[in-house]
């Protein structure tokens, strides 16, 4: 049996605080599960006084990661077959569709553009964010470019600033998106 590897790739929203969430889920449907976070979803994770670091690494069986490693080190994850970039915050959704890829977790998914390999990004961010009008634009960038954007109908709608409610975020509807 051939495995398939998930990229969890995960910004710094409230929705990071429960990445056991989409990780049970992806591992239910057969895939071996990789976290990456931006350098600020890291800095939550390592500050939380219950070791959720060290319970990511212990539920996915793998190191997490958030910068890149220096040229002389080997990589310490197996290669990626699909990237799940849940939550997506207008930040890094900003700098990926403009390219711009100064850490790890933008540095792959940028790359995973160019590679072709199935991405799937959830975003979470308020109203008022996603009434700049640059937001949607990236968003129509990044789906030209062959990215699922679950943002709207069937995926995740923004909510007003200060009111997000967690346990409505859709990480069911991103793993259903993922290839069979």
């Amino acid at each position: 049996m051939t495995t398939r590897t998930l990229y969890l790739i995960a910004c710094a929203a409230p929705p990071a605080r429960r990445l056991h969430v989409p990780i049970h889920a992806a591992q239910s449907a057969g895939w071996d599960v990789c976290v990456i976070l931006t350098p600020s979803a890291y800095r939550w994770a390592a500050e939380d006084s219950e070791g959720e670091i060290e319970a990511l690494q212990s539920l996915t069986g793998h190191p997490v990661r958030h910068q890149y490693k220096l040229p002389s080190q080997a990589d310490v994850l197996p290669s990626a077959d699909a990237l799940l970039v849940a939550p997506l915050t207008s930040n890094t959704l900003a700098k990926w569709a403009s390219a711009i890829s100064d850490t790890l977790a933008l540095g792959l998914i940028t790359e995973g553009i160019g590679m072709g390999l199935p991405i799937v990004a959830l975003p979470h961010f308020n109203d008022a964010q996603a009434a700049h009008p640059a937001v949607a634009r990236h968003v129509d960038f990044l789906r030209e470019a062959g990215v699922t954007v679950l943002l709207g109908e069937g995926g995740f709608t923004p909510h007003k600033p200060r009111h997000g409610d967690l346990d409505a975020y859709p990480w069911q509807a991103a793993i259903d998106a993922l290839p069979a």
